[in-house]
């Protein structure tokens, strides 16, 4: 069944309860160092505007263990009132009689809300929390993607009390990632990086029954390997999923799915920046030695896989890109994905670590669509149901 979406609601005069992902990184100052969250939710709060209705935005910031000042939104209603060109009023809770007072003041202003994790009873979505929340307005916009994984009050909750939509880049979302496992231009490439096997076991069984090719990178690659017979010296393994390792690699054999492995690997004696470096092929990792990104051969193997692909997903960086040295196979395959795209290819970086290695690659603006949410990216990518999108008003 379809999700309302922002568009089919009736704003005029309506009092908007939006939730949205204000989760920035802040420095010991409560400066924030990345406001790109508080940028995405601005399409959604200007449409509200616009059509008349008054903007109640809410969000969390952090883990706080009740109310912690460290971790307050005001610094974002700071933020915001630059970006948005427009009066931020903002309110130190965001439940009880002074934040009623506020919405019933609001006027041609927007209303941000006080951290929601201050109240336990957020993450317990306690009925009595939503129904408090739900209270404040007539209808419900969520435009927080990186939490609709989460059965959270302000997510799945305030949903039973209020007519529900998706805002503008929940819409996008679910277009981009939606259409990739739905209906995917072929051929559809999925590379998948990152530290561990474990958590990627679901992205890769799901993947497997609807991608052409699979392309694997990262920490987890070498416990395919060992599965393969190889040695991998002091690489990152997890002695107890090489059994899952194997299995995968015979079912897409079976399914006669293309997994394509690295050939070749840089090299490290240690997890380090300065570590001393060499290139070695598969199976030629010393004792001592650990592996930290992929090798030129490769990022070349993974050119050619990938030069003739119409859709391709991304998730988890291909080596310990933090490190500057270990970082140049995953911006060499950034690249690759930005010359794909400006043929018209349709690529989507998964959120999270990759979604950090694009932008710190510079190229986050040459792919077609980079996921907010890393963990709800990830979950829409293993075929799991989202309690925040499912909770949404269907459309009649």
């Amino acid at each position: 069944m379809e999700k309302l979406g922002i568009q089919d609601l009736d704003l005029k005069g309506k009092k908007v309860l939006v939730r949205v992902d204000f989760n920035v990184p802040l420095d010991e100052k409560q400066n924030i160092i990345d406001d790109t969250r508080i940028r995405e939710s601005l399409p959604t709060i200007r449409y509200i505007m616009q059509k008349g209705g008054k903007p109640i935005l809410i969000s969390h910031l952090g883990r706080p263990k009740g109310v912690d000042p460290r971790l307050s939104l005001f610094p974002v209603a700071v933020k915001l009132e630059e970006l948005l060109e427009k009066k931020v009023i903002f309110v130190k809770d965001c439940v009880g009689p002074e934040v009623k007072k506020a919405v019933d003041n609001l006027r041609d202003e927007v209303l941000l809300l006080e951290n929601l994790r201050f109240h336990p009873e957020e993450e317990k979505n306690a009925p009595n929390f939503a129904r408090d929340l739900a209270g404040l307005a007539d209808l419900f916009v969520n435009d927080a993607f990186g939490t609709v994984h989460r059965a959270h009050a302000s997510t799945a909750g305030v949903n039973k009390y209020l007519t529900s939509a998706a805002g503008f880049l929940v819409q996008k979302e679910i277009q981009f990632l939606g259409k990739a496992l739905a209906n995917p231009e072929r051929p559809f490439v999925a590379i998948l990086g990152g530290a561990k096997i474990s958590g990627k076991i679901e992205v890769i069984t799901n993947l497997m029954e609807k991608v052409d090719k699979l392309l694997i990178g990262g920490g987890m690659v070498y416990n395919f390997l060992q599965a393969e017979g190889y040695s991998v010296g002091d690489s990152l393994l997890e002695e107890n999923k090489i059994g899952l390792a194997k299995d995968i690699l015979s079912r897409v054999k079976t399914k006669n799915i293309p997994l394509i492995l690295p050939v070749d690997f840089v090299i490290a004696d240690a997890f380090r920046a300065d570590a001393r470096t060499q290139v070695v092929s598969k199976g030629n990792i010393p004792v001592g030695w650990r592996g930290m990104d992929i090798g030129p051969r490769t990022v070349e193997l993974f050119r050619q896989e990938l030069k003739n692909a119409q859709t391709v997903v991304w998730n988890g960086p291909l080596g310990v890109f933090e490190f500057s040295p270990f970082s140049q196979g995953t911006n060499a395959i950034a690249r690759v994905l930005a010359d794909l795209t400006s043929r018209g290819v349709t690529t989507i970086i998964g959120g999270g670590d990759t979604a950090a290695a694009i932008v710190k690659a510079g190229l986050s603006d040459r792919v077609s669509h980079i996921s907010t949410g890393g963990g709800a990216s990830l979950e829409f990518l293993e075929g799991k149901v989202l309690p925040g999108i499912a909770a949404l008003s269907d459309k009649c």
